[in-house]
């Protein structure tokens, strides 16, 4: 039988997988203070319904939205804002949301919210909008993207590339792990929420991108919507080589990185 914590646990199987949540975050405030940008612009009511928004050197020519992960429990946007240059330096502005953390919002709750940070974001940035999510936020972007999604029809065309990093598309076997004491997933919820049971729409673009040290679930759940989705639009699958799910993320960070230029394709 699976062990299904095992499956899903990063943290016990990088070493020293605690010190990079520090690192982000010195890495990000550092960011900031180098930045033009938007902190904490709200996009609904509550303390953690906010965004941080960077803008480009010059004219944005489009919208770059990066949902964090962290199992929809943990972190939240502050740790991830050095993820903005890779983008911003292909002149597009970033938007970076926080999100209501389970217990206190279920994953379909929480999925209403980051449309409501896309719509926000949208309504600041003219041109396409690019989405990237990372695990738990991986699962976001995709649902952004389906048949149930929840994004306004105008924002939705606007839809240029959805990239997952690391992502979570099939949410059943959760309810088998100690962390659905706080997701509090039913059978029904799971199948609700999970993308790879989902139908994308025709015109969207899609890479699934994951690091070759990953634990081998997160690759699995990879190719298991590019399966399941490629008959209805275009998705590949990429393996990054040496990267685990944390470092998997440093592409991000560089405009000439192969994940920031997948991002732009």
């Amino acid at each position: 039988m699976t062990d299904w914590n095992d499956a899903f646990d990063n943290v016990g199987h990088i070493p020293s997988a605690l010190s990079y949540f520090d690192i982000w975050k010195d890495r990000a405030t550092a960011f900031r203070l180098g930045s033009q940008a938007e902190l904490a612009v709200p996009y609904g009511p509550g303390e953690r319904r906010k965004l941080d928004l960077f803008w480009p050197e010059s004219f944005a020519s489009g919208l770059v939205v990066f949902v964090h992960g962290g199992y929809w429990t943990k972190l939240d946007r502050a740790y991830f804002s050095d993820l903005a240059a890779g983008p911003l330096g292909h002149g597009l502005a970033v938007a970076i949301p926080s999100y209501t953390l389970a217990p206190a919002a279920r994953i379909g709750e929480i999925t209403s919210e980051i449309a409501q940070a896309i719509t926000c974001a949208a309504a600041r940035v003219t041109g396409p909008i690019r989405l990237v999510g990372h695990s738990a936020g991986g699962h976001l972007v995709t649902r952004m993207i389906s048949d149930k999604a929840l994004l306004p029809d105008p924002v939705r065309k606007r839809i240029a590339k959805t990239v997952s990093i690391s992502g979570l598309h099939d949410l059943r076997n959760l309810c088998k792990t100690s962390l659905n004491d706080s997701l509090r997933l039913t059978a029904e919820e799971a199948m609700q929420e999970s993308t790879c049971l989902a139908t994308p729409f025709t015109s969207a673009k899609v890479t699934c991108w994951v690091g070759g040290d990953e634990r081998p679930e997160f690759i699995r759940q990879s190719r298991q919507l590019q399966s399941a989705w490629r008959k209805a639009c275009r998705i590949d699958v990429v393996v990054e080589p040496d990267r685990h799910h944390f470092s998997v993320l440093d592409g991000l960070k560089d405009a000439g990185a192969p994940l920031t230029l997948s991002l732009m394709a």
